[in-house]
């Protein structure tokens, strides 16, 4: 393949992900490690943002990219969850001090980063409680929600977050109580008022 083809199909994929591309998919595109690292010098047409992870160099910055780098290597299921799913929705007045990403908890054990929150959930989001935006894997309007008001989320930013998505049609109150339906009992008569608030 040639060095052309390399990038032009490197950039197709990064072009989706806010710029951001990971070393694996660059070899999936046909580049070999020595292209990789010869671009990805000072002054290159790549930056190495951390081990595995790179950006193209000028390509535009978007609100949401520093949740695109803090996902985009690592390893399924990750999905981003809690606040920054919040963020991603454009649901309530939230600026998380971090990006909140979520894993099973088999992955405990993984390595902190700095300015990443990862939680080891029990009941970790289902196929159908996950959906992609903007190039990201997140939970579903109303799995982010309940997270969020059970991780402690201001109550006040959580009923403007519910409003808006109910104004905005990404979530139904029944798709909101089934979320709520397992959690504890201040989650579920929480959800319950702000619904009975809502279409009242």
């Amino acid at each position: 393949m040639s060095d052309r083809i390399d990038h032009d199909s490197l950039y197709r994929l990064a072009e989706s992900q806010a710029g951001y591309f990971t070393a694996e998919q660059a070899l999936q595109a046909g580049m070999d490690r020595s292209t990789l690292l010869h671009h990805a010098r000072p002054g290159g047409r790549y930056e190495r943002v951390r081990r595995g992870l790179y950006r193209l160099r000028h390509f535009p910055s978007s609100p949401h990219e520093h949740v695109v780098a803090a996902w985009l290597d690592l390893p399924a299921p990750a999905v981003v969850s809690h606040e920054s799913a919040l963020e991603l929705y454009e649901l309530s007045d939230v600026i998380p001090n971090a990006v909140h990403i979520t894993l099973p908890r088999e992955k405990r054990g993984r390595r902190p980063r700095a300015g990443v929150r990862f939680h080891m959930l029990t009941q970790a989001p289902g196929p159908n409680e996950v959906r992609r935006i903007d190039g990201l894997l997140a939970t579903t309007p109303e799995r982010t929600i309940v997270d969020s008001l059970e991780a402690g989320t201001q109550p006040e930013q959580i009923e403007l977050a519910i409003g808006q998505a109910l104004e905005r049609g990404l979530t139904t109150p029944r798709r909101l109580r089934a979320a709520a339906g397992n959690r504890s009992n201040r989650v579920r008569r929480f959800i319950d008022r702000v619904l009975t608030e809502h279409t009242t």
